[in-house]
């Protein structure tokens, strides 16, 4: 519009020095700021006046139209300025890794579990392509929380439990898949607790069975979930059938 009113309308060397001026300001400046000399701020507040009369809609003088504006956020973020990254909730989905009988929930880190679930899982993948943790913390098989809330935890074990030939058919396992809370208390609470008994085929060589479970609780900052279970011997050839996780609801 500057443009267009200098090159139509003859005027003044101080009038064409003022619109330079103007059209010169930065964003969020008001004339006052920029114009001291009386006659120049006289003709721009002449130009805002008549913008506002033929077409109230248009954004002031000083303010970039939103173009204008989006372009140059997209300078900024070219140049190197990348926006903050806005903070998302926390949430967790961890898949199951090979275990270590070494490794497993005998040790006292976990604090005395119960005998049907006496196995703590201590190895999850957590930045797979199956896998994903975001605003909480993972270390040794547990997940730590950062922000209090109510979450809704979860756990699934495919269990691939060997027959014995056999004797299979005598063989009637009691598979079990525990979710357990550490809190400042010495020892762990049981959260949830799911138990499948089953009775293989003679003819099979493994039977399988997979447990899920899952609730919501209200946790606090600093307090950890780690999923126990009756037999490591689980299959873990398949991300997507053994997982371990929780999310954050505002509720």
């Amino acid at each position: 519009f500057l443009f267009q009113l200098k090159a139509q309308v003859p005027g003044s060397t101080e009038e064409l020095r003022c619109l330079q001026v103007i059209n010169q300001q930065q964003e969020g400046s008001s004339l006052e700021e920029l114009i001291n000399n009386r006659s120049c701020l006289k003709l721009a507040n002449t130009i805002k006046a008549y913008v506002a009369t033929v077409s109230p809609d248009l954004p002031a003088l000083g303010t970039a139209p939103p173009c204008l504006k989006a372009r140059r956020s997209y300078a900024n973020t070219s140049e190197g300025q990348v926006p903050p990254k806005t903070a998302g909730k926390p949430s967790a989905h961890l898949t199951l890794r090979p275990q270590s009988l070494a490794q497993d929930g005998n040790s006292k880190r976990f604090g005395n579990l119960s005998q049907s679930c006496r196995h703590a899982i201590v190895r999850w993948e957590d930045s797979t392509i199956h896998s994903h943790l975001q605003n909480l913390t993972y270390h040794d098989g547990r997940l730590r929380i950062n922000q209090a809330g109510k979450y809704y935890v979860y756990s699934q074990i495919y269990f691939r439990y060997p027959s014995d030939g056999a004797g299979a058919r005598l063989s009637v396992p009691q598979l079990v898949q525990c979710i357990n809370w550490k809190t400042t208390y010495s020892q762990p609470i049981l959260l949830l607790k799911g138990v499948g008994t089953k009775c293989w085929a003679p003819e099979a060589d493994y039977g399988l069975h997979a447990l899920y479970q899952g609730g919501l609780f209200e946790l606090k900052a600093g307090d950890e979930l780690f999923v126990s279970v009756s037999s490591l011997a689980i299959d873990y050839n398949d991300a997507a059938a053994s997982y371990f996780g929780a999310f954050r609801l505002d509720l």
